[in-house]
Parts: C-alpha cells; structure tokens; sequence
C-alpha cells in the first residue's frame, strides 16, 4: 500500500481523533537517552495516552519493544510526531510500522515530520513494507509555529527549537472543558434534558415565563484543561520560553550538567539548568527532565542542579508513567 502525503490546515480533518472525554491523559517514558544507546537509556520516545487514543512523540529505535514492556496497545496508536530528523529520534518508526503492518493493522496511521522525512521514510516503508494493510499518512510540518493537528478536544502545535538541523517542540493543550451539572438542582427546577448542553458551556436558564436562573446555580467549574510541552534537542533561547509559556507540564531537554555548559552550546543543547531557567521564566508548573548524555552514570546531578533554580522538577526514565491530571 503506498503511502499519502497530507498538508493539515489549521483545523484539520478528523482522520483519526484523540476521544473527546479527557478522563485519562497520562504520559509514558519510553526513552530518555541523548545520541547514543546504553543499558541505562533509550533513544528518544515517548507515549502521550488521551483515554486509551495513543500519540508517539518522536521515535528511537527500540520503541516498540519498549511499547509492548509498557503494555500499551499498537493498535490504538493513531499519531507518531517527529520532532527533528537525527537518528536517535526516528530511527525506530520503519520497525514500528513493519510490526504493525506483520499484526495485520487496519486503521491508518498519521505520522508528523519535515518534508525530507515524508519522503525517505515513505521510500523506505513502500520498500520494506509494501504489502502493509493500512495506510500511512504523512503530514509535512516546518519551524513555523502553527496547529498541525486539532479534533473537537485537543489541539496540537508545533513551535521552533534552535538545533543543528530544523527541530520543533509540540504543545499538547485540552481545549476548555464543559462545566458540571449540578443534577440536584436541575431535578428540583425541573430542566429538560435538551438544555443540560447549553448549562455546560455556561448559559442561564430562562424559564418558561421568562425568568433568569444563573448558570452557577446550576453548575460547578469545568475541569482545568491540560497542556503539555515537548522540547527536545534545543539550544538553551528565549523564543522557547514565550513558546511554552504557562504551560501545566513541561519536558525539555538536559542534556549536560552545567559546568559542561560550552559543550552544549556547541552541539545546540541545554544544560541541566537551563532547562529549569527555561521553566521558571516560562511559569510552567511542573518540569520533567531528558535527553541525557552517556556520560552520567546517575541523572541526579542533573535534577540537583535543576531544582535549585526550578524545585518543581523530577526526572524522566524508561518505564515511568505520569499523569498528567495530578498537578
């Protein structure tokens, strides 16, 4: 089966949609490595769980071992995006769309790359697997910062990284939530069930005789809405910030400690502390650190070093599952 080439505008097609109840939203770490492979670290790879609809951010070989150790379902992973085209982020994607291909798949599969991407990866798939029994679409992203994939629940935004090669980082944010009927209330008014729609996104009542119940008699707040930020490789900028500004959850690359900070800057990476520079000017709530350098054979210098300008830090590794609700 070849593959397709889509160009999303900014709301796109419900191809495949994450569900529109945001009771789970968990993310999973299956990778947290730099360039090279360890018995510590995988390459790059991690799992965004959106009530059972699974989105891969970025690649690295071995992630679908490392999704079948996790227990998460192939089959419900619908989007793959891939952030900058060095291998330790999308080495893995021809692997893991060979097994699915082997599992008999069906439903298509969107994956979000540069337009060089698109296309060695779409020869390599028709190449190696040419008889696969679902569709592969791509979505041909660039550095601008736009919305690449939105459904009626979440939006999905690509914004630049500074790296050797073009990168992005993607903001994963829920679109605001309804609010809660308050179905005592509304028993004892004696609402009709066609209105209960119009209460959650906030209007009054008016009666038949055309009096005004206020909605917050009515109803309690919605939920808070989610947003999560991905940005890894990157060198330590400014533009970020403003780009993952406020967010709830923010992963950002730490590649070294900062005493190795001119290295870093060299190979287009960030330190340790930058990363937690980056969170506390951004306002962000809570950082989760990656990316690291072969050279450690224990990340707590790096979440040291963090937590002194951005105590609300913690550190990612293979197999750790958060959720994304528990702030």
């Amino acid at each position: 089966m070849k593959h397709a080439y889509i160009f999303l505008p900014h709301r796109a097609g419900k191809i495949i949609t994450f569900a529109a109840a945001m009771t789970r939203l968990e993310l999973n770490i299956l990778g947290c490595g730099s360039a090279t492979m360890t018995p510590r670290h995988q390459p790059s790879c991690q799992v965004l769980n959106v009530r059972d609809n699974l989105a891969m951010i970025d690649c690295g070989e071995g992630a679908q071992l490392a999704v079948r150790r996790m227990g998460l379902k192939l089959m419900r992973l619908n989007h793959i995006f891939i952030s900058h085209l060095h291998g330790d982020h999308c080495f893995g994607l021809p692997g893991l769309v060979s097994t699915m291909a082997l599992l008999n798949r069906t439903n298509s599969l969107t994956i979000h790359t540069f337009k060089d991407g698109a296309e060695l990866f779409g020869q390599m798939l028709d190449y190696f697997c040419r008889e696969r029994p679902f569709e592969v679409r791509f979505n041909v992203i660039d550095t601008h910062k736009r919305v690449i994939w939105e459904d009626n629940a979440m939006t999905v935004t690509s914004f630049p990284l500074v790296h050797r090669v073009p990168a992005v980082g993607f903001l994963f944010r829920e679109k605001p939530k309804m609010r809660h009927i308050i179905g005592d209330e509304v028993r004892r008014l004696g609402i009709p069930h066609y209105a209960m729609n119009s209460l959650r996104q906030g209007q009054d009542w008016i009666t038949p005789e055309g009096g005004i119940i206020p909605n917050d008699q009515l109803t309690t707040p919605a939920d808070h809405a989610i947003s999560y930020a991905y940005c890894s490789d990157t060198k330590y900028s400014k533009r970020v910030i403003k780009h993952v500004e406020g967010v709830d959850w923010l992963y950002h690359e730490a590649t070294y400690d900062d005493s190795l900070r001119i290295k870093a800057h060299k190979r287009y990476h960030s330190t340790a502390l930058e990363a937690a520079t980056v969170a506390r000017e951004a306002g962000v709530r809570q950082l989760i650190l990656g990316h690291f350098s072969k050279r450690y054979l224990d990340d707590t210098i790096l979440l040291n070093e963090a937590q002194t300008v951005f105590p609300a830090t913690r550190l990612a590794n293979e197999g750790l599952t958060i959720d994304l609700n528990t702030i």
